[in-house]
């Protein structure tokens, strides 16, 4: 607890307790009362195996890895000398990983006319644009508040605050003149509020998760496209395209684990990502045009 105390200026609320439930379900009650000292791999090992028997191997994964953090943590407090999950590396059974179904650059092109022509509710059409165009996390768009946006400055911004971000540090989106016009758009249907993308059901509520999600399934796109999938389609055609790889990972707000490099990088990177971004959005106004 300890431990986990330490780590919440760095996480998000939503996370910690995530981990702290994980602890309570499955560690606390085969070695929450022993001593750090007293544990032994195989023990650890046995515990880790009752959750495998579950088919929740990437939990397991993680929880491991939670527990090594402890030890460490321990060790550096004098409360034990060694690490037990360190033995464990390759012990337990790999998820069989499914990564999101994604566009190719192939598809990109009539997706985007049939979005162009979506005759859904407008608020969706332009969460999806703007998704697309920010390539940010869903969770970071449908949250997103008009005071996060400077869509006057010469050089257009959107500021994500850390604790909407899952790794707890600002993240800087820079807007493209087409972002800034989908924008000011949208101020037109909620920008007397909060939230640039609020619930039809209530404005001080964000948007639903499943909104995009079912705007794709009615577009025809189910199981060929999720909202998540936007990332990695960016991803790919960015890098195939010869921007380089550390400007896109900064740009898809991938962790740092350098906090000193972290600050470096957005520092460093926000011109060349400006720069990226826009050059991005006329691609897209390309791929339509065709």
């Amino acid at each position: 607890m300890e431990w986990l105390d330490k780590q919440k200026n760095r996480w998000t609320p939503k996370h910690a307790n995530k981990i702290l439930q994980a602890f309570k379900r499955y560690i606390f009650p085969d070695v929450g009362q022993r001593s750090l000292t007293d544990i032994t791999s195989p023990e650890l090992l046995a515990t880790m195996r009752k959750m495998e028997t579950k088919g929740i191997h990437e939990t397991s994964i993680k929880v491991l890895q939670s527990c090594g953090a402890v030890f460490r943590y321990g060790i550096v407090t004098g409360r034990c000398e060694r690490n037990p999950a360190l033995d464990l590396r390759g012990a337990l059974t790999l998820p069989n990983s499914k990564p999101q179904a994604a566009l190719s650059a192939k598809e990109l092109p009539a997706f985007l006319k049939l979005l162009d022509d979506y005759q859904g509710h407008v608020q969706t059409k332009l969460a999806m644009q703007l998704l697309i165009l920010t390539f940010v996390r869903s969770t970071e768009l449908r949250a997103a508040a008009w005071d996060e946006f400077d869509l006057d400055a010469k050089e257009p911004l959107w500021c994500i605050p850390a604790d909407r971000m899952k790794m707890r540090s600002d993240h800087l989106v820079p807007l493209s003149h087409q972002a800034v016009r989908l924008l000011k758009e949208m101020q037109r249907h909620s920008g007397r509020g909060n939230l640039v993308f609020p619930s039809q059901n209530s404005a001080s509520k964000p948007m639903s998760q499943n909104t995009l999600i079912y705007a794709l399934y009615r577009m025809g796109y189910h199981s060929r496209a999720t909202v998540h999938g936007f990332r990695a389609t960016a991803s790919t055609i960015l890098n195939e395209q010869g921007w380089r790889a550390d400007v896109i990972e900064r740009q898809l707000a991938h962790s740092e684990r350098n906090k000193v490099r972290a600050v470096y990088n957005r520092a460093e990177y926000l011109a060349e990502r400006r720069e990226m971004m826009q050059a991005w959005a006329d691609y897209l106004d390309g791929l339509v045009k065709r």
